[in-house]
């Protein structure tokens, strides 16, 4: 198992922080389970807050058995 550590995810199209999330392991970002998620800065789920903006960075599942979001590749980038 992989050490957790805390990351920030920002939307690609304008940079705006959505959330800051406890990513375990490595490889791509491809799902926030809600559960994790330390700071969120987003108004409405799966939509980034910035108002000229606005783009769905990602959709709603439940993925074993706990809410997640699915995040659509090319949406986001983290750091």
């Amino acid at each position: 198992m992989g050490k957790a550590t805390s990351i920030k995810v920002f939307c690609s199209g304008c940079k705006t922080h959505l959330y800051t999330y406890r990513k375990k392991g490595g490889g791509s970002l491809v799902k926030c389970f809600l559960h994790k998620i330390l700071w969120d800065g987003t108004q409405e789920r799966c939509v980034c807050p910035n108002t000229q903006c606005g783009s769905a960075f990602c959709r709603p599942a439940v993925i074993k058995n706990r809410a997640a979001n699915k995040i659509i590749g090319g949406k986001v980038f983290y750091k």
